[in-house]
């Protein structure tokens, strides 16, 4: 499992990234924030993925939901998003939210209030599941499609902004191999990291990743402490 980055300083160096003609700041969080429409993205949070191997004899310790939505209520103070979007896979199964306790029933509250907050469906949370806020199975928003899987190479594409394939890069810098969580887009659409404390990643050289762009490649943002860090195709394996 890959470890998130430190809590981050205020205010982090924010990199813009136009997505089909859409200005989106990218946070080293993993948390995506387009301007124009003052909307918070974040994808694959997995909440109660703790909870889930638990029930299977796999003991994890049991924070990874308070972590990871800490972490999103960070983000809503300082960004102040009109627009919550957390792009699919927000449970890490369908009786995620049986699970879940009442302080992140009430951290979830808190901010959802005075914005509005979309839950995409996911493969993993396919169904309502009665924590506030509305499901949707994919959001259009001024030009851009927020889903949760992407659509394959050539279809529709453009301004597509999706996560599910938790996207991370190794890179090696000074004779060390760093495997981080990034943002991936051809400027076309984009690929979300996995927001969740204990997601997972699949290199962006794999398959699933790769074809979704065309033969120029992609833009790797690998997230840091306080920044991301912009890296070609060609630099990343």
């Amino acid at each position: 499992m890959l470890a998130r980055p430190e809590s981050l300083p205020a205010p982090p160096c924010l990199a813009a990234q136009s997505i089909a003609g859409h200005e989106a700041l990218l946070d080293p969080s993993g948390a995506l924030f387009l301007v124009e429409a003052r909307a918070l993205v974040v994808a694959d949070m997995h909440l109660e993925k703790g909870s889930a191997f638990a029930r299977r004899g796999q003991m994890l310790p049991p924070y990874d939901t308070a972590e990871t939505l800490a972490g999103l209520a960070g983000l809503v103070r300082r960004f102040a998003p009109r627009l919550v979007v957390a792009l699919g896979d927000s449970l890490h199964d369908r009786w995620g939210a049986e699970r879940i306790g009442e302080n992140a029933r009430a951290a979830l509250a808190a901010f959802q209030a005075g914005r509005d907050f979309l839950w995409i469906a996911g493969n993993h949370d396919p169904e309502p599941h009665g924590l506030g806020g509305q499901c949707l199975g994919a959001l259009n928003l001024g030009g851009l499609v927020l889903r949760h899987e992407p659509e394959a190479q050539g279809r529709a594409a453009a301004g597509e902004i999706c996560g599910h394939l938790h996207p991370v890069a190794r890179v090696v810098r000074r004779g060390r191999a760093l495997r981080r969580r990034c943002f991936v887009t051809d400027g076309a659409r984009m690929v979300l990291p996995a927001f969740g404390a204990y997601a997972g990643g699949l290199e962006v050289s794999a398959p699933a990743i790769a074809r979704l762009f065309g033969p120029d490649g992609f833009t790797a943002h690998l997230l840091g402490a306080g920044r991301t860090y912009r890296l070609a195709s060609s630099a990343c394996f």
